[in-house]
């Protein structure tokens, strides 16, 4: 590894250090708008049930969501992206 790149990573350590003690700031934050899961659903035409049973989860945890208790994470969230932008995308799986 040469100098320069050390540096900088040393740099970056001593950078997260500050930070994670509570002296800095982070250089930049990322936010993700939460999903408006109703909306998604309501674009599909589907009951909660029908809506719930395929995305996979559980009624009670969609109905969550729409009352925004509690927000969806990791793939259920790529899943709902998927279905905002495209609401037909279910319409194969609908049985």
């Amino acid at each position: 590894m040469d100098d320069k790149l050390f540096a900088e990573l040393v740099e970056s350590i001593q950078q997260a250090g500050k930070y994670r003690r509570g002296e800095g700031q982070p250089s930049r934050i990322t936010k993700f708008p939460d999903p408006d899961v109703k909306a998604i659903r309501e674009a599909t035409h589907l009951s909660q049930a029908q809506f719930a049973y395929l995305i996979g989860v559980k009624l009670r945890t969609l109905q969550n969501w729409e009352q925004q208790r509690v927000r969806p994470t990791g793939p259920a969230r790529a899943l709902l992206r998927i279905v905002e932008r495209n609401p037909q995308a279910l319409e194969a799986l609908h049985i």
